[in-house]
């Protein structure tokens, strides 16, 4: 893959992949396979509610999906 990968984690315990490819974005972040979570879009932020509480990331503006498959979030924002 060319492009730009970066690691972090956050203060409320969720750590996050963020790449860029081209013009897609993208965030993966494992919040734990028997959690509750969903997952959206709302212009330029990803919301992500896990049991109950919600966490919010910025992402670029354009078209985007968010998914949780398996206590992973993936979201994919092409600019």
């Amino acid at each position: 893959m060319n492009g730009r990968v970066t690691q972090f984690g956050r203060g409320d315990g969720i750590a996050v992949t963020q790449y860029e490819q081209g013009e897609t974005v993208g965030l993966v972040a494992d919040v734990g396979a028997g959690s509750d979570a969903t997952a959206d879009i709302v212009g330029d932020t990803a919301i992500v509610v896990v049991d109950g509480e919600q966490h919010e990331f910025d992402v670029p503006a354009g078209e985007g999906t968010a998914r949780v498959n398996n206590g992973v979030v993936t979201v994919e924002v092409t600019r």
